[in-house]
């Protein structure tokens, strides 16, 4: 028996020594997303070896929910590879028209926070994102002079409350930096861009280059790579690596959690949105955006639960905390802030609609008695009033600029509107700008209010006023043929190239059987005025005359 065990213990020995590594053994799994051209995907391809790395598409082309398949399948990632347009903040998506595949940030959110997915990012050691501004550090929003003035109402200096401010926006920030640093916890390389990413060939040619002349060795191995750092640093690319425990910030990636999480219940992180709205409002406010998509989310059978009513109903019971509530919103400096801070509020049930509605005419009639207000407030003021609940909220006044009476013609004056579409056949750029901004709120509807405002179109001199005026009939997608027929004259007369390509973006989105004939592709090859060279939109309109 001693012998025996002795033989045994020698060869699990030797098995140890010949044996090979585990790491050595497995292959790294590289994850693809890619929601645009596959030009970095394949370049990883190329250059990577079957027997070290195996690579998994994610993406699933048509199924919305492709995400949470890859958490079903049980994929492990070691290396995520994210080809995709982002917009700087939420999401990333294809300027392809055939496809469809975007990627929001918050979904990522989710599947890091939740458990529902444990092992998708669980063993990553390097992320490389292509797109613009993956890891830009500026902050999205920032908090303004009203949050130091509540500050200084706590009882905090001036200095102490700037000094706080610095640090709200540089934990709460949420940059596109510190979002992918929450997404990828504990992952201790991420690539991305601060500023413009270089296009899909481009990327890939400079990936080409640095395989090329480095091999494959560093890929996922956890280290940042000097030389491919150097490789990108015409394109502003950077590292950082993922949030751990220890970071400054990490209660605020758990506060994140908390909405990110699909685990606890809608009672439960009522609670949580109940904890926060206790804290210094200040803090409360970078939270704005979360917390407004959380109660969104809460329809009307979730609403009428026990634990859901009587969690709503502590909120709205305290009177303290709406007090400091309300008391900072007024005293918000943005109206477009104080506007949601004040629906917050009455979804919350510390405002009863009638009390917002008096509340926002307050604050319009403030904007309102400002002496220079532009397309900003226009489009709050139109989007606030979307409903039409503060139709009449102002009583009839002269007008005394196209800004104001836009604003005004938001609100339901229809002397405001009027003064209003005399602004888009104005010769000032501004004021064409002003009106365009309302009629993307307030579009004509009245066949015949259209048919004046395209004959004083019309009838404006050649400027780039009146490019502007033709670009936002333009958006009625008109049908009317006396209009259609003033426009083509126009096309002839007028002695400017842009003028022409503003009424042809019209003319393409008509009906092409109304409007199709061979004499208005006559027209429009005899008339055309010398352009810029290059497609532009009188080409386009030809092939689409002739084709049809």
């Amino acid at each position: 028996m001693r012998w025996r065990r002795m033989l045994l213990e020698a060869a699990a020995a030797l098995a140890l020594v010949w044996s090979p590594p585990l790491a050595a053994a497995d292959k790294q799994t590289v994850c693809t997303i890619t929601v645009n051209s596959a030009d970095e995907k394949q370049a990883f391809q190329r250059y990577l070896p079957e027997s070290k790395y195996r690579f998994v598409e994610l993406v699933e082309r048509g199924r919305p929910d492709w995400l949470a398949s890859a958490c079903r399948a049980r994929v492990q990632c070691d290396v995520l590879i994210v080809s995709g347009h982002y917009d700087g903040g939420n999401e990333f998506f294809s300027d392809q028209l055939e496809s469809s595949e975007f990627l929001p940030v918050d979904e990522l959110e989710r599947v890091s926070c939740s458990d529902s997915c444990p092992g998708l990012f669980s063993r990553l050691k390097e992320v490389h994102l292509f797109g613009c501004n993956t890891l830009n550090p500026q902050a999205h929003s920032s908090g303004s002079a009203e949050i130091v003035r509540s500050l200084v109402r706590e009882g905090h200096s001036l200095k102490a409350a700037e000094r706080q401010l610095q640090a709200l926006n540089a934990g709460h920030g949420q940059s596109s930096r510190d979002r992918m640093r929450l997404v990828f916890k504990d992952v201790p390389v991420i690539y991305g861009f601060s500023s413009v990413a270089p296009l899909g060939p481009i990327a890939a040619s400079t990936l080409e280059r640095y395989f090329r002349t480095h091999g494959a060795g560093e890929i996922g191995q956890g280290r940042t790579s000097s030389r491919l750092l150097a490789q990108f640093s015409p394109f502003a690319m950077t590292v950082t690596q993922g949030m751990t425990e220890r970071d400054p910030h990490a209660a605020v990636r758990r506060d994140v959690c908390q909405f990110a999480d699909e685990r606890p219940s809608d009672a439960h992180k009522l609670g949580f949105v109940h904890q926060l709205l206790q804290r210094p409002v200040s803090q409360t406010r970078v939270h704005l955006d979360r917390i407004q998509r959380f109660l969104k989310t809460l329809d009307q059978p979730a609403r009428r639960t026990t634990e859901v009513s009587l969690a709503l109903a502590d909120i709205a019971g305290d009177g303290s905390t709406r007090a400091r509530f309300l008391e900072f919103a007024r005293d918000a400096d943005e109206p477009a802030v104080r506007a949601r801070l004040l629906t917050l509020a009455r979804d919350l049930g510390w405002l009863t609609p009638e009390a917002r509605w008096r509340e926002l005419a307050l604050m319009l009639g403030e904007l309102q008695a400002r002496a220079v207000i532009g397309v900003t407030e226009v489009d709050l003021a139109c989007t606030l009033n979307q409903e039409h609940d503060l139709d009449g909220a102002f009583t009839s006044a002269p007008e005394p600029d196209v800004p104001h009476a836009a604003v005004r013609a938001c609100l339901g004056s229809a002397e405001g509107r009027a003064r209003t579409l005399e602004g888009l056949v104005s010769q000032s750029t501004a004021e064409v700008q002003i009106a365009q901004a309302y009629l993307r709120h307030r579009p004509i509807t009245d066949a015949a209010e259209l048919r004046r405002v395209a004959a004083a179109i019309a009838g404006m001199s050649p400027s780039d006023a009146q490019v502007r005026a033709l670009e936002s009939l333009g958006r009625h997608y008109v049908a009317d043929r006396a209009i259609l027929d003033q426009l083509i004259r126009l096309f002839s007369e007028t002695p400017s190239a842009a003028v022409q390509a503003a009424i042809a973006g019209i003319l393409i989105r008509a009906d092409q059987r109304s409007i199709a004939s061979p004499q208005l592709v006559h027209t429009l090859v005899k008339d055309r005025r010398p352009a810029p060279p290059g497609d532009n939109m009188v080409d386009a309109l030809l092939r689409k005359l002739r084709s049809s």
